[in-house]
């Protein structure tokens, strides 16, 4: 199973650095992790309070270390929480091409 998720949502202005916060805090815990079957990317978009998330799963196993982390979990219960002005728009995506291999 190879996986591609993306995820889009608009915070409000004065949540944007709690959503960082708690991002960093999720990527320093992957970090910690180092699986190579887990590759995850969150980006800001130029209105300066919608992010966008891209992950990349090579297995079922990989997925299952995203959403038993804490620091993920966190993010996620908080987020929900924070009463956003767009919600959280989820879409699996299909790889047509890359210039580089995803995971050996």
């Amino acid at each position: 199973m190879f996986k591609i998720v993306r995820v889009q949502y608009t915070t409000k202005q004065e949540y944007v650095a709690k959503n960082k916060e708690n991002i960093a805090r999720v990527m320093s815990d992957l970090r910690g992790v180092n699986n190579p079957g887990l590759k995850y990317g969150a980006y800001l978009m130029p209105d300066g309070k919608s992010f966008m998330h891209f992950t990349q799963f090579a297995n079922a196993d990989a997925q299952k270390i995203l959403f038993a982390l804490p620091s993920f979990i966190q993010f996620q219960t908080e987020l929900r929480s924070s009463e956003l002005e767009a919600p959280p728009k989820s879409e699996d995506l299909t790889l047509v091409g890359s210039s580089y291999d995803f995971f050996s």
